[in-house]
């Protein structure tokens, strides 16, 4: 993908297709760069600490992006402002991210438990930012997912974390960064305790590719069935925004998807649904976590009309995750079914 400006969502994303003979990534070659209190790429020293805010995160977009309006990831500036952020030097030539970076740091933790979250961002000349990967790390997890283990608070470790595969050009006279921070709301959920990091050592490695300059395959045209053919009965729209209460300091990232209403041009079954999602926490406050999901499907014909609506929340203390869910269900607006489910699960490192 050619490097672009950051936004909710892409019509379409210019590059090219590029081939290997000898296999995924791992024959590319590779540049490590250092992290310092300089910047990436330079040397010296490096002493930060990172105590993000827990709303941290808001412009991640959807952990999988499909099809619903302003899914992706926003301009990053805003996250970035939250986290320590390290620059290069502006580029001196194109440069071809192609595979896994992978990043190293030495850090301590003034918490048993706590997270980190590492973008690697593209920086225009203006200072937009787009994110071109990321991954995230439970710091219990530093030794594998089998057998988690606490944080010694203030003894510094070792751990290593790849990000997400991409193929990414950046443009010369633009800079990388890499944003770390210690909180990713709502992809990843808040530990117990807020905890600040600190940072003494680290080193950045880009899988590079030599410069393409062209489709390297062609693929041929795609088969494709004729489109469905359907009534619009109600239109589709997508909504998602960020909402901070003022007087109680709460933050929710509020999702609204109407899927629309159909009428199949053949049968005749009339479909549709909506969602709406809310995620709430306090810049402060780890344990105000809150998830929130409502789903209602519509199914409809001749006489019959059918419904259901289902909705969960999740929240927790110190000791647990709580979850508690319900499903209702309607024929011709008259209540058939109903279910509620709750429970507790042990944090566990969590």
């Amino acid at each position: 993908m050619d490097g672009v400006r950051p936004a909710r969502w892409y019509a379409e994303r210019p590059g090219r297709w590029i081939a290997e003979d000898t296999g995924a990534t791992s024959h590319l070659p590779t540049v490590t760069l250092p992290l310092s209190d300089t910047g990436l790429g330079m040397d010296g020293p490096l002493d930060a600490r990172i105590r993000s805010p827990h709303h941290c995160g808001m412009d991640g977009g959807e952990y999988c992006a499909i099809w619903l309006g302003p899914d992706m990831p926003g301009d990053q500036r805003a996250d970035d402002a939250l986290s320590a952020c390290f620059d290069t030097a502006p580029l001196a030539e194109d440069m071809n991210l192609v595979g896994a970076p992978h990043i190293r740091l030495t850090l301590s933790a003034d918490r048993p438990q706590a997270q980190i979250a590492v973008r690697l961002n593209h920086v225009h000349p203006d200072g937009a930012s787009t994110r071109i990967t990321y991954g995230v790390l439970n710091l219990t997890h530093r030794d594998g997912h089998g057998d988690p283990r606490a944080l010694t608070p203030g003894e510094p470790c070792d751990i290593a974390l790849n990000l997400d595969h991409i193929a990414y050009r950046v443009p010369k006279g633009h800079r990388l960064r890499i944003a770390i921070s210690s909180a990713y709301w709502p992809l990843i959920w808040p530990s117990p305790e807020t905890a600040e990091l600190h940072l003494s050592g680290g080193n950045l490695t880009l899988p590079l590719r030599p410069r393409a300059d062209g489709d390297e395959c062609v693929f041929p045209p795609p088969d494709a069935e004729a489109a469905w053919q359907v009534h619009h009965l109600r239109p589709s729209n997508h909504a998602r925004r960020v909402e901070t209460d003022m007087t109680t300091g709460l933050i929710h990232l509020v999702i609204e998807d109407d899927f629309g209403l159909v009428q199949d041009a053949d049968h005749g079954l009339i479909s549709g649904g909506t969602a709406q999602e809310k995620w709430t926490i306090h810049p402060d406050d780890p344990l105000s976590a809150r998830g929130e999901c409502a789903w209602v499907q519509e199914l409809e014909r001749d006489a019959l009309r059918l419904r259901s609506e289902a909705r969960c929340e999740m929240w927790s203390d110190h000791t647990h995750f709580h979850l508690r869910a319900t499903l209702d269900a309607f024929e011709n607006d008259t209540p058939v079914f109903s279910k509620t489910l709750e429970d507790s699960i042990p944090r566990d490192q969590m």
